[in-house]
């Protein structure tokens, strides 16, 4: 045989990742796979059986909001143990793994939630090369309090014996702690000691380059049928648009909705960027007032939401007719967005307007390519795509806009307040040099009012909240450790000129057990 020849790559290794309604599920897919292993979901409830038919390296059992002693939790067929594969519980997963091999879970004395310290007992395969102490993220109520046989406890907390155990004879591991989010540093040793000194993985797999997959799908979907395109100027629906742009061209139509509930001078700013880029395939619509006319006395975050949602797509509907026949609305969807918004067996923590607020009969196809794509994901394909950093590395901002950041009812002057301060706080951080380094920062107007002093008078009036958030991917944040003087020039502007405020606060919550947004 010519050494020259290429030889064939062996079979890509697999991790079958079994869900249990784990907020942080696409996490545990995501950093598998950056380590070179093939991760792919499967129903908690898949037999055995199926299981070893599709010759995994290793099971990774997710984490999920249940508790394993009540009545209807989600179980896993206990048979999966017997395999001979190598099995890691995480959180929900390392407790359902001690409650079916004989241990204890039961409710903890305290919950736990964020970063965590554990000591390291045993340096056991699973913990090789991990320091003692070491933080970790924990997101939990219950506990393992007593190891199934076998068992060894490889690591505790303060308020949990076990944080990690396992049985090094037929390699089933369970860790209390998320290793797959970014605030759990030795979450990716723990990983790597799983996939290589558990499961045996050599890193055969190497991922499919996501643009020329997605332009080919996106071809064959939509064939010769015309697209129209939901721009609010955002990174992920910015992406979105130049994912189609390239792959059909004239077929593709952009419409920007401005729904009044946007930051100051950012529906110019999308129309002064799109307009010439695009020319007449870009559409500009002022839909403020109906908006606003549907939102009047609404208070309740989710209607809000489901309001926004259907309003954005009866005037897409409207709109769209005035320039032609579309078959597809393309929006950009991530997979924080549904996983939030209840997708597959996770829990609904709030409905994103453009994935839980949809109306059930709309007219249009939905084309969503960035649907299990992360934000810093997007954010590397918009790079792919050669679109400006002004753009990819533009901050998040929620698709009901200004709406879910005013507590209570949406008001032309509660719009004021929030923008005018939202304004100030990033105007003071940009002249920091501090924004860039910020994964998401805004302020939110509070449905309260409180008592000050403001020209030797009594004064009852809202107080604004600040926020600041520092995250890899959104699934998990930690708050900014902003410079108090910096803190203090925005509060003494915002209180000075934003008329109706006389208080501002700084949010110090995580996510969990806070979100990054407040509605």
């Amino acid at each position: 045989m010519n050494s020259a020849t290429p030889q064939p790559r062996p079979p890509a290794e697999k991790i079958i990742v079994l869900d249990f309604g784990a907020q942080y599920l696409q996490l545990i897919v995501r950093k598998v796979q950056e380590q070179g292993v093939l991760a792919e979901v499967c129903p908690a409830n898949t037999g055995a059986a199926d299981l070893h038919a599709e010759r995994p390296s290793g099971i990774i059992l997710s984490g999920g909001p249940a508790s394993v002693y009540e009545p209807a939790a989600p179980s896993v067929d206990p048979a999966i143990f017997d395999l001979g594969v190598p099995v890691l519980g995480i959180c929900y997963g390392h407790q359902l793994m001690a409650h079916l091999l004989g241990g204890r879970v039961e409710a903890g004395e305290r919950r736990e939630y964020g970063f965590t310290p554990i000591e390291v007992t045993q340096s056991d395969l699973l913990l090789a090369e991990v320091e003692s102490p070491t933080q970790t993220w924990m997101s939990h109520g219950d506990r393992v309090a007593q190891a199934p046989p076998g068992f060894r406890v490889l690591a505790t907390s303060g308020y949990t014996p076990i944080a990690a155990m396992g049985d090094t004879d037929r390699h089933l591991y369970g860790v209390q702690f998320h290793p797959e989010v970014h605030h759990t540093p030795c979450g990716k040793q723990v990983l790597h000691n799983f996939l290589r000194r558990a499961c045996g993985c050599v890193s055969t797999w190497e991922p499919e380059d996501f643009v020329e997959q997605a332009l080919q799908e996106l071809r064959t979907q939509v064939g010769t049928d015309r697209v129209l395109c939901g721009l609010s100027g955002g990174v992920d629906s910015s992406v979105v648009a130049a994912l189609l742009e390239r792959a059909i061209g004239d077929q593709l139509v952009c419409m920007f909705i401005d729904h009044g509930l946007l930051r100051k001078n950012e529906a110019a700013e999308v129309g002064e960027f799109f307009g010439p880029r695009l020319g007449e395939r870009f559409v500009a619509v002022d839909a403020s007032e109906v908006f606003l006319e549907r939102l009047g006395g609404v208070t309740d975050p989710e209607e809000k939401r489901q309001i926004i949602g259907e309003t954005f797509i009866r005037t897409f509907e409207v709109e769209a007719e005035k320039i032609g026949t579309f078959r597809f609305l393309a929006q950009g969807t991530i997979y924080p967005d549904v996983i939030e918004s209840g997708g597959g067996s996770t829990a609904t923590i709030k409905s994103h307007h453009n994935v839980g607020g949809l109306p059930e009969n709309m007219k249009y196809e939905l084309l969503e390519p960035l649907r299990r794509l992360f934000k810093d994901q997007v954010r590397q394909l918009g790079r792919r795509l050669g679109l400006p950093a002004s753009l990819t590395e533009r901050q998040p901002f929620p698709g009901p806009g200004l709406a879910v950041r005013i507590i209570g009812e949406v008001t032309p002057e509660r719009l004021m307040q929030v923008r005018e301060a939202d304004h100030i706080f990033r105007e003071e951080l940009r002249a920091a040099g501090l924004e860039t380094g910020i994964s998401q920062c805004f302020a939110v107007l509070a449905d309260i009012r409180s008592v000050g002093v403001m020209g030797d008078d009594r004064s009852y009036a809202h107080p604004v909240i600040l926020r600041a958030v520092v995250t890899e991917d959104f699934m998990t944040a930690d708050w900014a450790r902003l410079p108090h003087d910096l803190l203090a020039r925005a509060a003494s502007r915002i209180v000075n000129e934003v008329s109706g405020v006389n208080r501002v606060v700084y949010d110090i919550t995580s996510k969990p057990p806070g979100t990054v947004e407040w509605e």
